[in-house]
């Protein structure tokens, strides 16, 4: 009997679960509609969660519930694209598109044809390759011939089915992902609040977010995937825009404003609309795509060099206003660097009213020789971010003089600005800077660091404002303010006690992470693991020279500069010993010596499923690190042991398949004894 038919409920309820999921996916992520509540949908997908730990003999790599997770990979690997992913001929007038028309017509010799236009998202071109239905692999452009697998982050995108039904299974989906430009802004808005670098447009992030080696992170950042083509040699496939439907109506994501055009006028109005209404769209496109509808006209037009004769793309030139440049202000980050800002004569420019524009340091403004006064054009292009790209020099008045950066800090203390060498940008090194006081506070409560519930930026600001919170220490003395913060405006009981209950639980962060949040400058969470696990206490690192620092790997001469600066700092000192007071962690959870580790786990990856009796997982992880292994969270061919407790999960069965090493809780104690 197969085992299988013992649970027929159990397993129709999963493929029930899955398909309602799925429908959902599509309705929201596809046609943006929502068919139930956030609550109901949440129900939905941990019951299926539930039923596959229980029924791990269910599992299904194409299931909703995969589309986040597993360990970051070690890097990626590349595949031949079974189709060239060819790049297009660009054409910038009416005249250039007129003579591609002219060529069609000549290589067609005078057979009747039609073009589809399309709008060229400024994202990052993928490829999906579907295998019996599901998604095999999909991989970046690369150099058009080759390019690096990224499935696991392409799982993240909801938009993409992972298996599709239909009488069509192997085929090639081409696609572009991109961002939203709303989204886009928010990323760079928590960025900011962080005082950490913004990021310059919406299709750099993206493609940097493609290329991270965590699935984790990159199911953080809102990428979606528009499809724009299908090859297949399961079935004939006909015509470009037909393929468009198909691709459609099997779950793809693909744009309603794809337009099939009788003649090159046609598809020379679409670009018209497009160019006026461009700003009207919530993401960004750099163009259109002009293709010949049938593919057997394709076929009969071919390729030139790694072009395809019968498509090109017609790029508009980047939005751009001129306007007048009132004044130039500074605003400072939480490491100090004080960045110039265009105050503008408020202007409109793709769709939104510009009113400040940044000038980034005083280079760009030397290099471009911009002055309080000038006529400057703003433009977007390609960034949602406005910039001041030139001067008109030819509005310029005899009175306009060459601006000079000010030599001191535009906060209440006037510190005087400083430039090291080797950097574009002036620092303010006061503590008492309320900018820097403001974003430190609230670098120090973020989620990636301190992750202090309740702390938001504009609670943060509030507080300040109230003289409530100088330092990052004035955290943990909050509690001495109760009866004030009650009487604040949406202020209450509950939500000061909710904040007391996020910032007491603040207090258990490791070491590392209270040396992150302490804002060091060049600091990043990496590099204050590394740190914290090679001194093990902030005693012993601020006793440490900048050169025992510098010998840990991966820590370079910058970054140990900036820890022996900031430690010597009095300020920092007396921060910190205040922190110590307050009950943080100043000290990396003891590990043993080498002579105790025990060669059954050095270099040794662990997976537990299921619980276990005599840790709990955050124990078993300690104990395990301890003797020189690693906990991971997913089971691969290469993890070493899989510790199986009670009522475990799929990776017990996963284990099983893959023939791992398997340890029964009394199993991993024993091991532990060795």
């Amino acid at each position: 009997m197969d085992n299988n038919s013992l649970f027929p409920s159990e397993q129709q309820r999963i493929e029930e679960l899955r398909m309602l999921i799925r429908n959902y996916d599509y309705a929201y992520y596809v046609n943006a509609e929502s068919l139930v509540t956030d609550r109901e949908y949440d129900k939905l997908f941990e019951e299926l969660q539930a039923l596959e730990t229980q029924f791990p003999q269910f599992q299904s790599p194409t299931s909703p519930t995969q589309r986040v997770g597993g360990e970051p990979i070690e890097g990626f690997e590349q595949i031949v694209h079974t189709v060239p992913m060819l790049s297009l001929g660009n054409t910038y007038s009416k005249a250039e598109l007129v003579e591609f028309d002219r060529r069609v017509s000549q290589g067609l010799d005078g057979v009747q044809y039609s073009y589809v236009a399309e709008l060229k998202f400024d994202g990052v071109a993928v490829s999906l390759q579907y295998t019996n239905g599901v998604l095999d692999y999909a991989a970046t452009r690369g150099d058009g011939e080759t390019g690096d697998i990224i499935t696991h982050n392409i799982k993240t995108v909801r938009e993409i089915p992972l298996e599709v039904s239909g009488s069509l299974k192997n085929f090639t989906v081409r696609g572009e992902a991109y961002m939203m430009n709303e989204d886009f802004l928010r990323l760079n808005a928590e960025r900011e609040a962080l005082g950490e670098k913004l990021y310059a447009n919406p299709r750099n992030t993206t493609a940097g977010t493609l290329k991270q080696l965590d699935p984790k992170n990159v199911a953080k950042r809102p990428v979606k995937v528009v499809c724009y083509s299908l090859y297949t040699n399961d079935i004939r496939l006909e015509g470009h825009y037909q393929n468009l439907q198909l691709l459609h109506s099997m779950g793809f994501p693909t744009h309603t404003s794809t337009k099939e055009c009788a003649t090159i006028d046609d598809v020379y109005n679409f670009i018209l609309h497009w160019e006026q209404h461009r700003s009207d769209l919530p993401f960004n496109i750099d163009g259109i795509v002009i293709k010949v509808n049938s593919i057997a006209h394709q076929d009969i037009l071919g390729f030139v060099a790694r072009s395809p004769r019968w498509a090109i793309a017609y790029k508009y030139e980047a939005e751009k206003v001129t306007t007048l440049l009132k004044e130039i202000t500074f605003q400072v980050g939480r490491t100090g660097v004080v960045t110039p800002v265009a105050e503008l004569e408020p202007v409109f420019l793709a769709g939104s009213t510009i009113s400040r524009a940044t000038l980034h340091n005083e280079d760009y403004i030397v290099e471009r020789d911009i002055r309080i006064g000038d006529t400057v054009v703003i433009e977007k292009g390609g960034d949602v971010i406005p910039k001041v790209s030139s001067v008109v020099t030819e509005k310029r008045t005899d009175a306009q003089i060459s601006f000079v950066f000010p030599t001191n800090c535009p906060c209440e203390q006037k510190t005087h600005l400083t430039r090291p060498e080797g950097e574009a940008n002036y620092y303010c090194v006061s503590s008492d800077c309320r900018w820097q006081v403001v974003r430190k506070i609230q670098h120090f409560a973020s989620r990636d660091a301190m992750n202090i519930e309740g702390l938001g930026e504009k609670i943060v600001e509030q507080l300040h404002s109230l003289g409530l919170l100088k330092t990052i220490a004035d955290i943990y003395t909050l509690y001495n303010h109760r009866e004030t913060l009650q009487t604040l405006d949406k202020w209450g009981e509950k939500k000061v006690e909710n904040l007391f209950a996020g910032i007491e639980e603040s207090k258990s962060r490791p070491f590392s992470k209270v040396l992150f949040a302490m804002g060091i400058r060049f600091v990043g969470e990496g590099a204050a693991k590394l740190l914290a696990k090679h001194f093990k206490t902030i005693e012993a690192l601020e006793v440490a020279t900048k050169e025992e620092i510098q010998s840990i790997n991966e820590i370079g001469d910058r970054i140990a500069q900036s820890v022996v600066d900031f430690l010597q700092e009095q300020h920092n000192q007396h921060t910190i010993e205040q922190l110590k007071i307050a009950g943080l962690q100043f000290e990396e959870v003891a590990l043993a010596s080498d002579e105790a580790l025990s060669q059954n786990f050095v270099g040794k990856t662990f997976v537990i499923t299921g619980e276990l009796s005599s840790y709990s997982r955050k124990e078993a992880e300690v104990e395990i690190e301890k003797r020189g292994g690693k906990m991971v969270s997913s089971v691969s061919k290469k993890t070493s042991y899989v510790i199986v407790g009670e009522s475990p999960g799929s990776k017990a069965a996963k284990a099983a398949e893959l023939q791992l090493p398997i340890l029964s809780e009394q199993d991993f104690l024993q091991l532990l004894q060795q």
